[in-house]
């Protein structure tokens, strides 16, 4: 029988669920409003997308940054003071008065973006050890929820005429304080400090370090595997579902954007509901069927170009991924001998890699053959998932099935 859940981790894993969504909102509340930035510029359409390019490069430079300033400050800081540090860089975008001065913001803002990524998510993965279940999904849930929040004020404050500079001090003054408000709730003390204490034998001297490092890197490279996987899946709808129900389908304007809608609102209640699911059956084997589903349901929409057959395509992958990156999250975080956040870092950062290949990917293959062709690498997906989760810490109540499936040598057994 768990432990009660203590009124601390109650309070802890709202002030969790508020910066989750509050990282949402900082962005996309801006972006409805991106043409405006174009315009006051005067950039052309490749110039603007190239200053939005310096975020995931940004990402990438200080993604791998977050242990050491979770190791120093904590995780609760990092990502508490780092949603006001970006903050401001959202509300100053709008002022920038240079191609230069605009892509430095977003490399800043892609680089904040990626250390607060990881500390919330160390920081749900301590709270998520208090209540002895899994409670992180709804954290990406909400998430999801914060950014169609911040799409809508974005929208709103547009269609009011709300000058930009104004409108986004103002939204990065209110979401600040929630965050500095939330750093009151949050956990304090170590890192570990919620950690079952490691039995005597698997103290750091009981086997090889040399063996147990290998074992770790195999295991670290499966993860990544699996993180690029969900990259591939979440950018087939947002960078290419339009373009396939236009292209290969058919349908008019109106109608294109619905790929890209299936998928989101599939995945946002897919993790909404999915910590009960993984509790009941387990992250390892939802992972895994959510392998299946995603390689079915594309397979069904690439198979029959229908707009009915794509839309229930485009959900069955949202919903296959929808727990996936946080399985592949919190199985890193219990990686045996890493400092705290290493593993959380690397697949985090592994994860934004995929988001950068995946688009040049898909794109060069379809420009070869065709986008029909080129999306079949989101089947690949969903098989490589449906094969490498087996890797994945199971998540379930069971003792026996608890435990990651570490590959004996440099390969994942088969």
């Amino acid at each position: 029988m768990p432990a009660p859940v203590t009124r601390t981790a109650r309070r802890a894993r709202v002030a969790v669920s508020a910066v989750f969504l509050v990282n949402a909102v900082l962005y996309a509340n801006l972006v409805p409003r991106l043409p405006e930035v174009k315009d006051g510029l005067g950039l052309s359409n490749a110039a603007l997308g190239t200053a939005i390019a310096a975020m995931p490069l940004g990402a990438l430079l200080a993604g791998l940054l977050a242990p050491l300033l979770i190791r120093l400050l904590g995780s609760a800081a990092v990502a508490s003071f780092g949603l006001v540090a970006l903050a401001a860089a959202v509300a100053v975008i709008p002022l920038s008065g240079s191609w230069f001065a605009l892509a430095g913001l977003f490399l800043l803002a892609g680089a904040l973006d990626a250390v607060v990524d990881v500390a919330q998510n160390a920081h749900g993965f301590r709270v998520q050890r208090l209540y002895g279940r899994s409670i992180v999904n709804a954290f990406h849930g909400l998430w999801s929820v914060g950014a169609v929040l911040g799409g809508l004020l974005g929208s709103v404050a547009a269609g009011l005429d709300v000058p930009l500079p104004l409108h986004v001090a103002v939204t990065s003054v209110v979401f600040s304080v929630v965050a500095v408000v939330a750093h009151r709730f949050l956990l304090r003390g170590p890192e570990d400090a919620e950690r079952d204490a490691a039995p005597a034998d698997e103290h750091p001297g009981a086997r090889s370090l040399r063996h147990v490092a290998g074992r770790t890197v195999a295991l670290l490279a499966a993860l990544g595997v699996l993180a690029a996987a969900a990259a591939f899946v979440e950018d087939a709808g947002s960078s290419w579902g339009a373009l396939y129900l236009r292209g290969e389908v058919g349908t008019g304007a109106a109608a294109a954007g619905l790929a890209f809608v299936a998928l989101q609102v599939a995945m946002t209640v897919g993790r909404l509901t999915g910590d009960r699911v993984v509790d009941r059956f387990g992250q390892r084997r939802v992972a895994r069927v959510g392998g299946v589903l995603i390689a079915g349901g594309m397979g069904l929409a690439l198979a029959v170009p229908s707009l009915t057959t794509t839309l229930v395509g485009f959900a069955l992958a949202g919903l296959g991924v929808a727990t996936l990156v946080p399985a592949v999250m919190h199985t890193a975080d219990e990686l045996p001998g890493l400092p705290a956040g290493v593993g959380l870092t690397v697949v985090s950062w592994l994860l934004r890699v995929g988001f950068l290949v995946s688009p040049t990917l898909v794109g060069v293959v379809a420009d070869a053959a065709s986008l029909r062709v080129a999306l079949l690498a989101v089947v690949a997906a969903g098989v490589v998932v449906a094969g490498v989760g087996r890797v994945l810490v199971a998540g379930a109540p069971r003792d026996d099935d608890a435990t990651p499936v570490v590959p004996a040598g440099p390969a994942a057994a088969p």
